[in-house]
């Protein structure tokens, strides 16, 4: 199944709807409009976010309209007749820019640039929100995840059972671009074409008289793709021994079984036994796998134990994001009807940025990222010289002679997808690619070096002029 069959246009909050029915109304539905995408702070205690979750709203835009059941419940809930039949025949028709998925991104610039009419805009942000945030924050969490791992390790999703209901596809999704190798969700996996990958469960171990003869059979219908569950009864005394005899009965019967899951206990010291013991058997190939409860700090934990690991379920902090349970994402009209526009706040942090923008990366001598600054639409990289903190002018870099790099490209005109990436392999290698231009002080788990996001001159002196022009009101009234 395809998003683009589904119609979404009631997947929304109801004051968009209300909105668009103002506009409707007031007459100003076709007013050109511009809203940008963006995060104001970290999640995780991460330095940066991995951009994810755009192939779907895409496909989701496309099929974003209003079945008869949409326009009879909002009809119910009193909208007018005139905007029911305007909402029968709507198609989003906007165009967007956007950063590539997998990119590393940063706060407070525009990741999703939309243009297109007033109405149109207002309508797709919940959509534009839901999709984009969730699937970034697990996908950042993800590559945390990964950052953690040794060489050789690898992890699986393993959190349909404890994600937000149907959160759980678009989490597996997520997770497979920051970094899994598959997922436990096989909904998702036929959806995205993941890697389904699965052991058993104490229920299996429990059903059978014993467990050598559970695992026994288990082996016997899976062969080289068993995984044994060893921790049902007593790891050390009974899980490991029953495991290492039905490997070699295995081995007698010209095949190996792939290895064992531990999901409780000591993990640090059980896997380093159960290795010994494999190995002692001359069972150097059997896999060791981990889960219960895992995260980045406790995988990276483990690595530092000396944990024999091989591979890691991940599972409910992952896809909850335990901890860090939300990106704060928002989507800000920063253009109408021809004139830029901004939201202002006593909280230097939530004052918008002005008008059409586009966000370029640059690079220091050594290739890695050094500022990302954002400009106006209409400004050359070419020209600027100078980047200015957008708070402090007084805080500014030189970026003259440094390379660059256009951060957003168009990703849909006039409500059609343009070629891109769909495959969230492909896209996880881009992330790793990306990854590796980003400096070690910003991707460390601890306090993680604050990366510079700046302004150009342009855009810092319009931002500025709004600030002035907008600040009438009488502070000694307070």
């Amino acid at each position: 199944m395809s998003w683009k069959d589904i119609h979404w246009g009631s997947y929304t909050d109801y004051y968009e709807l209300t909105m668009a029915q103002g506009y409707f109304k007031e007459g100003m539905a076709d007013k050109p409009a511009v809203f940008d995408y963006f995060f104001r702070s970290y999640p995780c205690r991460s330095g940066y976010v991995i951009f994810a979750g755009l192939a779907d709203l895409l496909d989701a835009l496309e099929g974003f309209r209003y079945g008869e059941e949409d326009l009879a419940f909002l009809e119910q809930a009193g909208f007018e007749p005139a905007f029911l039949d305007y909402l029968r025949h709507f198609r989003f028709r906007g165009t967007l820019y956007a950063a590539r998925e997998g990119e590393v991104v940063f706060h407070h610039e525009p990741l999703l640039v939309a243009e297109g009419n007033i109405l149109e805009l207002q309508l797709i942000e919940t959509l534009v929100l839901n999709f984009l945030n969730y699937q970034s924050l697990v996908a950042t969490r993800a590559s945390r995840i990964e950052e953690a791992l040794k060489p050789g390790q690898n992890f699986v999703d393993f959190g349909m059972r404890r994600a937000h209901g149907l959160g759980s596809i678009f989490a597996a999704r997520a997770a497979v671009i920051g970094g899994a190798m598959g997922t436990s969700n096989v909904w998702a996996a036929r959806q995205y074409g993941l890697q389904a990958i699965g052991t058993m469960a104490h229920a299996w171990v429990q059903a059978f008289p014993d467990e050598l003869t559970a695992f026994r059979r288990f082996a016997e219908i899976y062969r080289n793709k068993t995984v044994l569950l060893i921790d049902t009864y007593d790891t050390i005394h009974s899980g490991i021994p029953h495991a290492i005899t039905v490997a070699k009965e295995a081995e007698a019967q010209g095949y190996r079984i792939y290895g064992v899951r531990i999901d409780s206990g000591d993990i640090a010291f059980l896997s380093r036994y159960a290795r010994q013991q494999f190995d002692s058997q001359g069972l150097h190939y059997l896999k060791i796998i981990s889960s219960n409860q895992l995260d980045e700090y406790l995988v990276r934990s483990l690595n530092l134990q000396g944990a024999a690991i091989d591979g890691f379920g991940i599972g409910t902090k992952l896809v909850t994001s335990e901890g860090c349970c939300a990106l704060g994402g928002v989507y800000k009209l920063s253009r109408f009807d021809g004139r830029p526009n901004l939201k202002l706040s006593d909280d230097p942090e939530k004052v918008s940025l002005p008008d059409a923008k586009r966000v370029y990366r640059y690079y220091d001598r050594a290739g890695l990222m050094y500022r990302d600054v954002i400009t106006l639409a209409e400004e050359s990289p070419d020209t600027l010289d100078v980047v200015y903190h957008p708070n402090f002018r007084h805080l500014h870099t030189r970026i003259e002679g440094l390379t660059y790099e256009p951060l957003l490209h168009k990703v849909m005109e006039q409500g059609k997808a343009l070629p891109h990436e769909r495959d969230p392999y492909k896209i996880s290698q881009y992330r790793r690619e990306r990854l590796q231009k980003l400096s070690e002080e910003t991707r460390r788990f601890e306090n993680p070096h604050l990366y510079k996001v700046g302004l150009s001159d342009k855009l810092w002196q319009l931002r500025y002029h709004f600030i002035q022009k907008f600040k009438t009101y009488d502070r000694t009234s307070r």
